[in-house]
Parts: C-alpha cells; sequence; structure tokens
C-alpha cells in the first residue's frame, strides 16, 4: 500500500473525549453513553458541535462502545444497528447542517469481551458484531472508520476485516493502545508496534496509530517510528494526563495549553491526524487548533479531501 496522502490540510484535527462530556451533561455511573443516541439526541449533537466549533476536521460518532456484544451488558444487543445508524445520524446530519467541509469517523472500539481461549467470545461472533457496526455506521454516512483503543491485534484485525466486508473503499484508522516499558512500546497484550502495523494494514487498515494510556509527551518516542512504519505518517490520540477520582467524576488534570504545546510536537514527529483522548475537551481541541493554525491552509476544503 502506498503512503497516506492528505490534502492541503496539514495536520487534520480530530474531536477529544466523548464520554467525560456526556458525564459533565448528566450521564450517570452505569449508564450507556451509546444509548443517549436514542435518548438524548440534542445533547450528543451538542458536544459533537462544541467540538466541530473548537476546530476539530473530523468528528467521531457516539458509538465506542456500540459493539452488540458489548450493548449486551446493558441489554441492549438487539438494538446495535438502530444506536450505530442513530450515532452516524445525529453527526452527519450537523455536519451537513453547519460544518459541510468537515468529516465524520464512525467510531468502533473492542467488543468489551476476551476471545477464546482467554475469554469466552468466539472471533466469527467478534466478527460479526463489528460488520453490524461498521453496516450501519457506513449506512448513516460516515466518511472513515475510527477503530480505537485495541489491545488485542487479533481483535483489531476482525475490526478491520468487518469495516473492510462492510465498505472496500472508505478509510479505516486503526488506534492501539501502547504503554512504553523494559521492551519497549507494547499493548497490555503484548502487541508491538512493528507487529501492529504490518498486520493491520495487511488487514486493510488505511493507517495505524496510537491512542489512550498514556499523555502525549509519553509518545514522543512512539509517534515517529509508527509515521515510518505507516510510510510517512500516522494519528495519535493521547489522554489530557492521568486520571484522578474528583467526587463522582474522572478528572484529567492537564491543561488544554500543556496539552497543545506536547501535541504540536507530536505533529513535527509525523502525527497528522491528531486528537485528544480521555480528558480531552472541546477545550484542549481549540488550543490545539490554535498553535497548528499556521500548518493550515485556510483555503483547503475537506470535502475534496482524500485519504487513499
Amino acid at each position: 500500500m502506498p503512503p497516506i496522502l492528505f490534502s492541503a490540510m496539514r495536520p487534520w484535527l480530530l474531536d477529544g473525549a466523548m464520554g467525560t462530556e456526556l458525564m459533565r451533561r448528566g450521564l450517570g455511573p452505569g449508564e450507556c453513553p451509546e444509548e443517549w443516541n436514542l435518548s438524548h439526541q440534542g445533547v450528543v449533537e451538542e458536544i459533537h458541535r462544541d467540538y466541530f466549533a473548537a476546530g476539530s476536521h473530523i468528528v467521531n460518532t457516539n458509538s465506542f462502545g456500540a459493539s452488540g456484544l458489548r450493548l449486551d451488558a446493558f441489554g441492549l444487543e438487539g438494538s446495535a444497528g438502530r444506536i450505530n445508524f442513530a450515532a452516524a445520524r445525529i453527526a452527519v446530519t450537523l455536519r451537513d447542517r453547519e460544518y459541510p467541509s468537515r468529516l465524520i469517523a464512525g467510531n468502533m472500539g473492542p467488543c468489551g469481551k476476551l476471545r477464546a481461549p482467554l475469554g469466552d467470545a468466539q472471533p466469527a461472533a467478534i466478527h460479526a458484531a463489528f460488520v453490524e457496526q461498521a453496516r450501519a455506521l457506513v449506512r448513516g454516512g460516515v466518511d472513515v472508520i475510527n477503530i480505537e483503543t485495541m489491545f488485542d491485534l487479533d481483535e483489531a484485525a476482525l475490526a478491520v476485516a468487518a469495516a473492510r466486508e462492510v465498505s472496500r473503499s472508505i478509510p479505516v484508522l486503526v488506534s492501539m493502545a501502547f504503554r512504553e516499558g523494559p521492551r519497549g512500546y507494547r499493548t497490555m497484550m503484548g502487541v508491538d508496534p512493528q507487529t501492529a502495523v504490518s498486520t493491520l494494514r495487511e488487514a486493510g487498515a488505511t493507517l495505524v496509530g496510537c491512542n489512550c494510556e498514556v499523555t502525549a509527551s509519553d509518545y514522543r518516542g512512539l509517534v515517529p517510528l509508527l509515521a515510518a512504519l505507516n510510510g510517512g505518517a500516522t494519528c495519535a490520540q493521547p489522554n489530557a494526563g492521568q486520571p484522578r477520582v474528583d467526587g463522582d467524576l474522572v478528572a484529567y488534570d492537564e491543561t488544554p495549553e500543556h496539552f497543545a504545546a506536547a501535541a504540536l510536537e507530536l505533529v513535527r514527529l509525523g502525527a497528522q491526524i491528531i486528537g485528544g483522548c480521555c480528558g480531552t475537551t472541546p477545550a484542549h481541541i481549540a488550543a490545539l487548533s490554535e498553535v497548528t493554525r499556521d500548518m493550515v491552509s485556510p483555503a483547503a476544503d475537506m470535502s475534496g479531501a482524500c485519504l487513499v
């Protein structure tokens, strides 16, 4: 596969966290965030609007945990198609109405179950759940599939294969959750960057990157490695510090300014698609948008951009 090609927009800004924004707006402990695509559509739309206004070129649908296997914990497995389609339509409709030059990424996270023999989830069932999710997101009009926070390489490959079964042409981003340890960067399942990129690009991923687990500063050694393995560019979505409990909420202490400065360094190291994961807010993305403003062509039109 040739290197990733971008339009004049460099870097492309993703959005930040969805879960913490929902909690700020009333999502309670034990509630299903993705169910809010059905019951609180206006709230989900408001969060997307805040990220667009902050400068995000690509906004993720509220569907991270919306595979049927994961929704089963809430008794919603049979609603997976409806929830994912609603997630896509909320974001796409807002984009078409107010931000027509931006992109929508159909967000897919881990299925929440361990594969056999470590757990009881069969690969065929995991694949089928991802196919159902990807199909609903594509039917809802997303421009990109964004598979995130993967620890298990086989599960990530199943998600990519599912996306490719649904569409051969849609760009597919995949981010593994790496931490640095004595053996270098690994996921908690022991996956190294070289194996991840090779396996997932072979499976059909457009770009393989990193998200979650650590801060932007902790990715300084990882991003150039991933960029080189991908052919010149990668994607990164670091956390806004480390979590701590603050009353009923989980708080992150990294300021938008500190996050933006550290993320800017990642852009210079090859993260040409950059956003935030846990704890990042529209304020963090706005700060990132400000420091990358001179890297962005104001005349570029995202609707004419292409990821290949």
